[in-house]
């Protein structure tokens, strides 16, 4: 499974590559919000850093709109990959834009028959938001689980992108299910990492190396 880096912010791409864990990035309005600079120039900056896939996602809800900013940023690098809304209209671009060779993640899925029809437009990805319906009481997961069901049924090259990750649960699941790619804040990339009993044992260790004689000079 690959591993994404959800976030604009490139101090932490830069940390996510120096560990080997940043096969792409994804970002969205919110995101480059929080970096308080132009999205043009974050992504400038991400083109030059990453060589694998930079979601760039449009603002525009109409065809025309969509197009002419996906265009525009595709225009930035080989690797960026266009994200468009899954709405009617995000589709119609969907189709023009892959038909034109750009490489698109149709985002905000929260259906398995939405993440049909987004594999039926030719998406490159399709991003099922797995928290964001946990946030509601409804199973993210199994809405991945069905969708990477679907996409195996019928022989649909679109991948699967699990986004809205919150923890390593989600990590977890994602893998088991056979998702293509999950989309990780780097936060919980850290976390990952993690477990009470490789701290404890590394504390034991070291603890017991200062028992350990120490050669003489």
């Amino acid at each position: 499974m690959k591993f994404f880096i959800d976030t604009a912010d490139v101090g932490e791409i830069k940390k996510a590559l120096a560990l080997g864990l940043c096969d792409g990035v994804t970002t969205n309005p919110s995101l480059v919000a929080k970096t308080g600079r132009g999205f043009e120039d974050v992504l400038k900056e991400i083109v030059q850093l990453v060589p694998g896939p930079i979601s760039a996602e449009v603002t525009a809800t109409d065809y025309e709109g969509m197009l002419r900013e996906g265009r525009h940023y595709a225009k930035f690098g080989e690797q960026v990959v266009i994200k468009v809304p899954l709405i009617v209209e995000g589709l119609r671009a969907v189709k023009t834009l892959t038909d034109e060779g750009t490489k698109v993640n149709v985002t905000l899925c929260f259906s398995p028959v939405q993440a049909l029809l987004a594999a039926k437009a030719g998406a490159t990805y399709i991003s099922p938001f797995v928290g964001r319906l946990d946030d509601i009481s409804q199973d993210g997961m199994a809405m991945v689980g069905d969708i990477v069901q679907i996409y195996r049924n019928y022989g649909f090259k679109t991948q699967v992108l699990v986004a809205s990750v919150r923890h390593p649960v989600h990590v977890l699941e994602a893998a088991k299910l056979g998702a293509d790619v999950a989309t990780i804040p780097y936060s919980v990339i850290e976390q990952l990492a993690k477990h009470p009993l490789t701290d404890a044992g590394l504390k034991k260790f070291l603890a017991d190396w200062e028992k350990v004689p120490k050669a003489s000079k």
